[in-house]
């Protein structure tokens, strides 16, 4: 069971340099392409790559076990870091859930907590916030953490796709410099694709513009298997 997700996540990683998606501008209702990098199984989904990871999970798997990921690994407890992370970001508008089936992590950085309009430099208020999730990465190591940026559809698709990549590469930046080690982590831009809601109205827009962090457990048996080549 184990190398079968590690051979459909290999397969989905696959999918990320080559998927064109069509995207629906919800101001027009015009159908449009987007090169964008999407990955995931079936193409682009809601929450990130489904069941996927940045760049491939086998040889991420080895780099972040070389960086002492998995030493004297017993039991990942993934509920556990679940709570810790709900109780550490209430009241804060976050949205920790398990996604992919109970085997990741997705937290939810809504709009309002991350950045100003047009911009991708962390607020101070941001920075406690993202203190408290570096906190845990740390203490849960072994795990891939993956950070995707997302904007609405307000301006240029062009735009609003650097925007997205700035955004996830300078949260992926931060978590780094706060000692979570940097061969866990990748970032990724969705620009205006994966909408969280098909809007236009300026109300509900806003729920569009959003940061996910995905943490991917793996333990021994996953770093034995990508050893291995399977």
């Amino acid at each position: 069971m184990k190398n079968s997700r590690i051979m459909m996540s290999s397969l989905a990683a696959l999918s990320l340099v080559t998927v064109s998606a069509c995207v629906t501008d919800p101001n027009t209702g015009e159908k449009k392409v987007s090169r964008t990098v999407l990955g995931g199984v079936g193409g682009a989904v809601a929450g990130g790559l489904l069941g996927g990871v940045i760049g491939g999970k086998t040889g991420r798997i080895i780099g972040a076990a070389a960086g002492g990921a998995a030493g004297g690994y017993v039991g990942y407890k993934m509920d556990q870091q679940i709570k810790e992370l709900d109780e550490a970001t209430a009241g804060t508008g976050v949205d920790v859930t398990s996604v992919d089936g109970g085997e990741a992590i997705l937290v939810n950085l809504p709009d309002g907590v991350t950045f100003a309009t047009g911009s991708y430099s962390i607020s101070p208020g941001f920075r406690d916030l993202l203190d408290r999730v570096a906190t845990s990465l740390r203490q849960y190591p072994n795990s891939l953490v993956d950070v995707y940026g997302y904007t609405d559809t307000v301006g240029s698709s062009s735009s609003n796709q650097l925007l997205s990549e700035r955004r996830a590469q300078a949260v992926a930046n931060y978590l780094i410099q706060q000692g979570v080690a940097s061969s866990r982590i990748r970032s990724m831009g969705f620009g205006e694709t994966n909408l969280a809601v098909q809007t236009g109205d300026g109300v509900n827009e806003p729920l569009n513009r959003r940061v996910e962090i995905k943490i991917i457990p793996f333990d021994q048996n996953d770093v034995q298997a990508a050893q291995q080549g399977n």
